[in-house]
């Protein structure tokens, strides 16, 4: 099933869910947040897990792509890259965890500041079930071949704005050498 209708169904379900509980009552309350917390570990544990199996692994194949520009920050043209798989996998497994401590901040505000209940309930699913979605996820922790959607450099979803401005990485032959012999980027991640 796509994730992106799978998210939908789940979020849909969800919020059915949190409109029979009733959150006044403090053991609901207390459940609900026993459970938000539980599944926000559970997601880090399977990164941490993931993260453990990238490091052990030690792939060193090095593999080149270009990054598209970032017209936010005013740049015109792409960058190469030039990285290990355990690099770009730890990189991107970084931005995930990034991601996870970025969700828990919001809904700490949501619900200490604002006093909402209801997102607790509804977003203690989603990351988990991200995080058994991801690309790194699936190719170390489940073995599926990194080829096809799985292929590095991952490709981004097209997000909110049905990728507006969204620009894939390059990784054909021809524009690597372009980049290469035009001097831009050469860039090694360490």
């Amino acid at each position: 099933m796509n994730p992106a209708v799978s998210n939908l169904v789940l979020m849909l379900g969800m919020m059915q869910v949190s409109r029979k509980l009733d959150f006044e009552d403090p053991t609901i309350l207390l459940y609900v947040r026993i459970l938000y917390v539980s599944c926000t570990l559970l997601t880090l544990g399977v990164y941490l897990y993931t993260r453990w199996l990238i490091i052990k692994k030690n792939d060193l194949t090095t593999f080149k792509y270009l990054e598209p520009p970032n017209t936010l920050q005013g740049e015109t043209e792409s960058k190469l890259t030039v990285t290990t798989v355990k690099d770009y996998d730890l990189k991107q497994l970084q931005g995930a965890i990034k991601g996870v401590f970025t969700g828990v901040a919001m809904m700490g505000f949501m619900h200490l500041y604002m006093k909402y209940a209801n997102p607790l309930l509804m977003q203690s699913i989603s990351p988990l079930k991200g995080a058994f979605e991801s690309n790194l996820v699936q190719i170390h922790v489940f073995g599926k071949p990194a080829s096809g959607d799985l292929k590095r450099p991952f490709q981004a979803s097209a997000g909110l704005f049905g990728g507006f401005g969204n620009q894939q990485q390059k990784t054909d032959k021809a524009s690597i050498e372009k980049a290469e012999i035009s001097g831009v980027g050469g860039i090694k991640e360490e």
